[in-house]
């Protein structure tokens, strides 16, 4: 479905059931160069086992217009525009890498408004390559080509990820092409690696949430290791926060590579 968000239009995938305002909701952001449809296999569970899904294209991204949010804080800013617009008052929070950011700054800005907080392959400080932001910016294709190398584990997914056999490398790289040529005035590539580089309120987020919060790790992540999360676990525990941390045996995408664990650790943490 379509909301007017700050006067744009914007697209939620709702798992393919009816939105109800009045259920439980659960909102998806993606990280860069992706769109809502690396959720694909979490919301359509969590649609038809009593959530509301909102997986959203983030402006100026696929589906959705408006400008391409150029900093952690403004796409924050977005997320809750976008539960005014969709007239819910409370809902978790999932979000995947440059998402997991947007994601952690916008449960700190809207306290109780968030119920549950998943970071998924997250970092701070989120730091970039600068050969990967200089490639972002004038050699695109070949900075993608190093994205995927570096974000994946294996060549095909296991059976229960889009299907038996899946080239999930060549799959994800086709879908940052067209995530890339979807925006003709903003390359979204580089100004989504600028923002996760330049982001310094991690810290300062990770001790004003006030909800649940579960970290899902990928062991062999080369784009956010493991150890780069340290910082906001032991930020939230001290900030006395309920923490939860999995780690499963995969890169940097873990909803394609490890989907039924992805999806187990989402949902049980989100029944918390």
């Amino acid at each position: 479905m379509y909301l007017n968000v700050n006067g744009a239009q914007t697209y939620c995938y709702t798992g393919g059931k009816a939105f109800d305002a009045t259920r439980p909701t659960v909102v998806f952001i993606h990280g860069v160069l992706n769109d809502h449809s690396v959720w694909i296999l979490q919301s359509r569970y969590l649609a038809n086992h009593g959530w509301n899904v909102l997986a959203i294209d983030l402006p100026g991204h696929c589906k959705s217009s408006g400008e391409a949010p150029a900093t952690v804080e403004a796409a924050a800013d977005f997320v809750a525009a976008l539960l005014d617009a969709a007239h819910v008052k409370q809902a978790a929070l999932v979000g995947h890498s440059w998402g997991s950011l947007i994601a952690l700054e916008a449960a700190a800005r809207m306290k109780d408004r968030v119920s549950h907080l998943v970071l998924v392959g997250t970092a701070y400080p989120m730091k970039v390559s600068p050969a990967l932001i200089e490639a972002s910016k004038n050699a695109s294709m070949k900075a993608i080509e190093m994205i995927n190398v570096f974000s994946r584990s294996t060549l095909a997914a296991p059976p229960s990820a889009l299907g038996p056999g899946t080239w999930v490398f060549g799959t994800n790289t086709a879908l940052n092409r067209r995530v890339l040529a979807s925006n003709t005035e903003v390359n979204v590539f580089h100004r989504g690696f600028v923002a996760c580089d330049t982001y310094a309120h991690g810290e300062q987020a990770a001790a004003a949430i006030t909800c649940p919060v579960l970290f899902l790790l990928g062991t062999q992540d080369q784009m956010t290791p493991p150890r780069a999360a340290q910082t906001l676990i032991e930020t939230a525990r001290q900030a006395g926060q309920s923490v939860q941390v999995v780690r499963v045996p995969v890169g940097h995408h873990q909803m394609t590579e490890a989907p039924d664990e992805t999806l187990a650790a989402i949902r049980d943490f989100l029944k918390t």
